[in-house]
């Protein structure tokens, strides 16, 4: 082992080798950030999704993580994307949202402050982007609405024991309106 070590500063301590290697070190990180800048390849990271835009219509999405290439998929319209288009980088990720205090009314006609807990993450990148302009703030509202459209008028005591089953029907309405959005 101490052998080999040997040869190896030996290697080093050789002043041609040593400017040789820190010139390719330099020159490799100049040739990607020139391919990265004319978008020949781009990483995608885990949970996130890049939507491609030119000229107002969608190139393409890329959801698979990893290394892609972008001539094969996109043509002559990598080298102008960078320039003429726009690049969106979503987080697929689930989200958690809290709404407080929903005012819903029991029967007996008592005042509540109902807390609500949802869930969400994108599961159309361009629904997501393109058929709303604020799709989170839409969810919540649209969330808080069913809360207490579902909730009103009921015995306080379902109210407290029924939870699981009311929160399935709060679920089944605001359901369908965020698919819509890309949710």
């Amino acid at each position: 082992l101490y052998g080999n070590y040997k040869y190896l500063h030996q290697f080093w301590d050789n002043r041609n080798y040593r400017t040789w290697f820190l010139v390719a070190l330099i020159t490799e990180v100049i040739v990607f950030k020139i391919l990265r800048f004319f978008i020949f390849y781009t990483t995608v990271d885990e949970s996130t999704c890049h939507v491609y835009v030119l000229f107002g219509e969608v190139a393409t999405t890329l959801t698979e993580p990893g290394l892609q290439f972008l001539w094969p998929k996109l043509s002559w319209k990598a080298f102008v994307i960078n320039f003429l288009g726009t690049v969106y980088v979503l987080d697929l990720r689930m989200d958690q949202s809290y709404l407080r205090s929903q005012a819903v009314n029991s029967e007996e006609g008592a005042p509540m402050g109902v807390g609500v807990w949802f869930e969400s993450f994108i599961n159309d990148p361009i629904s997501y982007l393109f058929k709303n302009s604020d799709p989170r703030g839409s969810l919540a509202a649209n969330v808080s609405n069913a809360t207490v459209r579902c909730l009103s008028n009921l015995p306080l005591s379902q109210m407290l024991v029924y939870r699981h089953s009311l929160s399935q029907i709060v679920r089944s309405e605001v359901t369908q309106k965020s698919q819509d959005w890309g949710y």
